[in-house]
């Protein structure tokens, strides 16, 4: 092979990569279904053998590409409008774990051991399986964790009221300042003492 021949091969393989990248569109590794994933390795690996293979002539490597692309961009046509086609090529997000217990039917399903999925947990500063309602791995391997109302972290929203002109005031700064109560923005509230001891009795 020439060097002129090897330039052409490797100009033409980078334009119809990227031509057809462009066309394909944009998407994350994580937002990827199997069949993106499969379909970039296989680009990728057309694109290197129109390249360098002599093998593989110039018309039939361009030709590869654009069909590798042509078939991908009719695939996520469908993952878009048919859900069985989505299900199909994606799978369904599976439940893990429920009330804090594993579902080692679905941990079987998706080849996922205990250890792999307490390294899942604690990322999502989760330490403990009693602290988890629900566990769902998601069709793109991230585990989504939602953890019991007791085990929710607070957040200064927990802490706020609203007024009668519905302006937000947090209860930690506008209610009780240094151990003490304001009297004076219950009063503009339009709140007692008797509420707020209420409410703070909930809290405990």
């Amino acid at each position: 092979m020439s060097i002129l021949e090897l330039a052409i091969r490797i100009l033409l393989s980078f334009l119809t990569m990227l031509v057809m990248t462009r066309i394909m569109g944009r998407k994350e590794i994580s937002q990827m279904t199997f069949f993106n994933f499969v379909s970039a390795i296989a680009i990728g690996s057309i694109g290197a053998n129109l390249a360098v293979s002599q093998n593989l002539s110039i018309r039939n490597g361009v030709l590869a590409l654009v069909g590798w692309g042509i078939i991908t961009i009719i695939m996520d046509l469908l993952d878009i409008n048919s859900k069985k086609a989505r299900i199909a090529l994606e799978g369904e997000p599976l439940i893990v774990i429920k009330d804090g217990q594993i579902m080692e039917k679905a941990l079987r399903k998706v080849r996922l051991d205990i250890d792999a999925l307490n390294a899942m947990l604690r990322q999502k500063n989760v330490f403990s399986l009693a602290d988890v309602n629900y566990a769902i791995l998601e069709n793109n391997g991230e585990l989504s964790v939602m953890k019991k109302d007791n085990k929710q972290f607070i957040t200064k929203s927990d802490f706020s009221i609203k007024s009668d002109s519905d302006e937000l005031y947090p209860i930690s700064t506008g209610v009780i300042s240094d151990g003490k109560v304001n009297i004076d923005n219950l009063s503009k509230l339009n709140l007692t003492e008797d509420w707020l001891d209420q409410q703070l009795s909930k809290m405990e």
